[in-house]
């Protein structure tokens, strides 16, 4: 056996031994050692007790309503027959009764307690019935039925204290199932009212994309427009360096709006998140990578700072892109020379994604619209990037952060939780 499997047995058996297992054994153990006369039937039904007790959590025969009450009638049946193999009213285990008492102040209301422990109560006092004693070779002492009234009455002090713990402890933890249950459905409300917030949000990002492509589209419709209008001139008919110079425009300006198209397409399309464990720092290789030509164009310099492989769940696909446009934007905003950093850590249940450069930064009245659709500071921009990115995040259920001094760069923060579920 190798040395896992041994710790595997070792600890599937400390996981079905528990501690009251062993003081069930040491209890049988010392009531059989300190029985002052050798009763080989009263050390069999006490191994049987106690047998009993160590294997009844683990059946689930016991563990309904009916199943209970059996367990409770076989205990007082053993309880019963070591009583009566001990000399029945003159027996030093007359306390085995609380056995069955107490078992059922645990599982049980008010009304079966109080049958149980009538019952216990009586079939202790049935050794006194002439079965039991032979009254002519034996004479009750007169305080005896007192002794034994004293002793029948723990069985229902036992039992009271026993219920009234056994039912503060049945309360609270019901307070707790209501509890949860009210919290779990106080989430479910907070996750519909997420979820319809989402979509409100969405419906006026469309919205406001819809305005924003009409008003996009205007000028090279114009363009495309005006150029046509030139062609059908007869004075540009005989000029062929300008009717090749209109229709250049009117090509130039129909990739444009083909481009338009695609980037609406892109953010108003619903994503499709297939989150799966993953590293990120080979989704930032790829961009970096993706994006090298672009840099080297502008002697800008990107570097991947996270040295170990930091595993979470997310859509890689998606984050190449929402990755992409911030490097592109990073790269775009530097300056030659200068340097773009991307690196990412976990914090707690939380991996943050950074994206950094020095260049010429945002201006304060600009960031609060930096995310929104077809807004852009670039003079040929189409200002869907960022709100694209925004997107990616949301759908993750995270956060994107954005920090920037004009002349000094930005710092784009990515918060997005360790698991999907």
């Amino acid at each position: 056996m190798t040395d896992e499997k041994a710790a595997e047995r070792g600890l599937r058996a400390g996981s079905f031994l528990q501690a009251q297992d062993f003081a069930w054994a040491l209890f049988v153990a010392v009531l059989i050692l300190t029985t002052p006369e050798t009763n080989h039937n009263a050390t069999i039904l006490l191994i049987l007790i106690g047998a009993f007790e160590i294997v009844e959590p683990r059946l689930k025969l016991f563990t309904s309503r009916r199943g209970k009450i059996a367990s409770i009638v076989l205990k007082m049946i053993l309880s019963y027959l070591l009583i009566g193999w001990t000399h029945g009213i003159a027996t030093y285990y007359y306390a085995i009764f609380l056995i069955p008492v107490v078992s059922t102040a645990t599982s049980f209301e008010i009304a079966g307690v109080l049958v149980v422990v009538l019952l216990s109560a009586a079939a202790y006092f049935s050794f006194l019935l002439p079965v039991f004693i032979d009254y002519s070779n034996f004479e009750l002492p007169s305080d005896y039925l007192s002794l034994m009234c004293l002793r029948a009455s723990f069985y229902a002090i036992v039992a009271f204290l026993v219920y009234q713990q056994a039912r503060a402890k049945r309360q609270e933890m019901q307070r707790t199932e209501e509890a949860a249950k009210r919290l779990a459905e106080s989430n479910r409300h907070l996750r519909q009212a997420q979820a319809s917030l989402r979509r409100s949000e969405r419906l006026a990002a469309l919205g406001q994309l819809t305005a924003g492509m009409a008003h996009e589209l205007r000028n090279p419709l114009g363009t495309i427009k005006a150029s046509a209008e030139m062609l059908t001139k007869d004075s540009v008919k005989r000029r062929p360096e300008v009717m090749a110079e209109m229709a250049g425009y009117i090509v130039s300006e129909t990739d444009r709006i083909n481009g338009l198209i695609a980037s609406f397409l892109d953010f108003a399309r619903p994503l499709q998140v297939h989150p799966a464990m993953a590293d990120v720092r080979v989704v930032m290789e790829d961009v970096v990578r993706q994006h090298a030509e672009l840099a080297r164009s502008r002697e800008v310099t990107v570097e991947v700072k996270s040295e170990t492989p930091l595993m979470f769940e997310f859509d890689a696909d998606l984050m190449r892109v929402a990755l992409g446009n911030l490097v592109q934007n990073a790269i775009q905003a530097s300056a030659p020379g200068q340097r773009v950093e991307v690196r990412a850590e976990q914090r707690d249940t939380q991996v943050m994604i950074f994206v950094t450069d020095h260049g010429h930064g945002i201006q304060p009245e600009h960031l609060e619209n930096i995310f929104n659709p077809f807004f852009t500071t670039k003079p040929k921009g189409v200002g869907l990037g960022l709100a694209i990115v925004a997107k990616i995040v949301d759908e993750h259920h995270g956060n994107i952060n954005v920090f920037s001094e004009p002349g000094k760069g930005t710092r784009f923060e990515m918060v997005l939780p360790a698991s999907q579920a």
